[in-house]
């Protein structure tokens, strides 16, 4: 992979509501929640929500003091600052996942639900995630799976050209990409993560049966499956919860930012923390810091 991976960018998208609001997946998102619900820790201090978006499942970390939302997008994290407010509670983050703006260990907790499968560079961004935790914090992971059900048919019956048992990432769209769980447990190994759980999600991921049966039916049906992800992964969602195992220091008292371009640490001083190595500038504009 290059130094500077492509980015997937939302910039000026309405994707909460079309994609959500509007395009049909409210079970999806029942399933969803529950399966966050299972893997959450109860309580923590700061996680950082990973791919943030417009704010769709921030409300359901309820159980952390602090949450760092991050995306690359700031017309998303736009539309998440109006639906959750000002409160200090939450802090918006514009940034490269690739060049993340925070110091090493910072972190007892990070989630990244929905994003993976937009990443060039899967193993590198879950490289980074590991470096911002500390030691024996989780990492819940949500990745599209390409060795599920409909695809292995679809192979089968020579509907589709690439292989759902590759181990390879097939980009079935431009920066849109599905992966192989064995990959994803391997890359997460390599990072110093221990994998302890696995749920399937979105089970019943088809327009015909989502048309005729209840949302909260599918809902509830999908929650008594997701348990067979620690044996068998073959929906076309899963989630892993990772616990950061390895030496790794927690962030030293009373840092936070660091520079993207040098690694140096910065001040938080709205409306612009300066980089004191480099010089680099990062405004601070209608509560979203840029770091882009």
């Amino acid at each position: 992979m290059t130094d500077s991976p492509p980015i997937c960018d939302y910039e000026g998208s309405n994707y909460q509501q079309i994609f959500w609001e509007q395009g049909g997946r409210a079970y999806e998102d029942l399933a969803e929640q529950a399966a966050l619900k299972k893997l959450l820790p109860k309580h923590g201090k700061l996680l950082l929500e990973l791919g943030a978006g417009a704010g769709r499942n921030t409300p359901r970390y309820e159980g952390f003091d602090r949450i760092v939302l991050l995306d690359y997008s700031r017309t998303q994290l736009q539309q998440a600052r109006q639906k959750l407010g000002n409160s200090n509670r939450y802090i918006y983050v514009a940034a490269d996942i690739y060049k993340m703006p925070f110091v090493n260990g910072l972190f007892d907790a990070a989630t990244m639900i929905r994003t993976l499968h937009h990443m060039a560079d899967a193993p590198l961004v879950i490289q980074n995630v590991r470096d911002l935790l500390r030691q024996n914090s989780v990492f819940i992971l949500e990745y599209a799976n390409k060795h599920n059900l409909k695809s292995i048919f679809r192979y089968w019956t020579k509907k589709q050209a690439w292989s759902p048992f590759d181990r390879q990432p097939v980009e079935f769209v431009e920066l849109n990409y599905d992966f192989h769980p064995a990959s994803i447990r391997e890359w997460l190994y390599e990072a110093n993560f221990a994998v302890e759980r696995q749920l399937t999600v979105s089970h019943f991921r088809l327009g015909a049966v989502k048309k005729l049966v209840p949302v909260r039916v599918l809902a509830g049906l999908d929650q008594v499956l997701q348990w067979t992800g620690d044996f068998v992964q073959l929906s076309p969602s899963v989630f892993t919860r990772n616990r950061a195992i390895g030496n790794s220091a927690a962030a030293a008292p009373d840092t936070f930012f660091r520079c993207p371009a040098c690694k140096h640490l910065l001040e938080d001083t709205p409306p612009l923390l300066t980089c004191d190595n480099c010089g680099t500038t990062y405004p601070v504009e209608n509560g979203i810091y840029n770091f882009k």
